[in-house]
């Protein structure tokens, strides 16, 4: 059972649209995996809903705004949609949409950082965050590190523990830069997460601060 969910604010900013890219995908991924952080925002697009048809009805010609979307799509100022490359070998550990990103990106591709641990990047068109899968091997702690600004981490398959709690598949922990932990994959299982940040992390270890830009973390 999920026990940590999403905050009232990301989904509140995700049912009107606004949230950026990087989080979206973090969120969408959750709800595909929580039935009650769905149902709550099913209640905020249905407020949502209401607002909108209080509006009073835009008169622009809908015919005139559909031939200048199309002129504006044949002068290549708005990117046609591209044919996604098809996923065979992922299971249902990474859910939609985050299973169609990977796919995206040309599959599952692990880079060790190390320990036994790896990371794949997820690209976006979101540049004010960084969108990462990590795997940490059953047992093992990441270094010990702060932030720089908000970290979402979302549980994708086993279970980690820090100084805040125990997270498993489909827990979300949001940190900034008031904690200080280390999370650690709990024994039994690979730990694999989707990891959403605004910046980069600040490692308490003064050398791993020193290779942090060849980690790309």
């Amino acid at each position: 059972m999920i026990e940590h969910h999403l905050d009232d604010d990301m989904l509140q900013q995700y049912a009107a649209g606004t949230l950026a890219e990087g989080w979206s995908v973090a969120v969408a991924t959750h709800l595909a995996l929580c039935p009650a952080c769905r149902s709550k925002l099913s209640v905020l697009e249905s407020v949502g809903g209401y607002f909108i048809d209080s509006e009073t009805a835009d008169e622009t010609d809908v015919s005139e705004s559909w031939e200048r979307l199309k002129a504006e799509i044949d002068a290549g100022q708005i990117d046609k949609v591209v044919p996604i490359k098809k996923l065979s070998a992922l299971d249902q550990t990474y859910p939609e949409p985050l299973k169609t990103y990977i796919g995206a990106a040309g599959g599952l591709k692990w880079r060790k950082l190390g320990r036994g641990a790896a990371q794949m990047m997820i690209p976006t068109g979101d540049e004010t965050t960084t969108v990462r899968l990590l795997k940490i091997p059953a047992g093992q702690p990441v270094p010990e590190h702060s932030h720089r600004g908000v970290e979402l981490t979302l549980v994708l398959d086993g279970s980690f523990s820090d100084e805040v709690s125990t997270f498993a598949r489909g827990d979300v922990e949001m940190a900034d830069d008031s904690l200080m932990h280390q999370p650690k994959a709990d024994v039994g299982k690979d730990c694999v997460c989707l990891a959403v940040t605004e910046a980069p992390l600040r490692f308490k270890s003064r050398f791993l601060r020193l290779i942090q830009p060849m980690l790309g973390i």
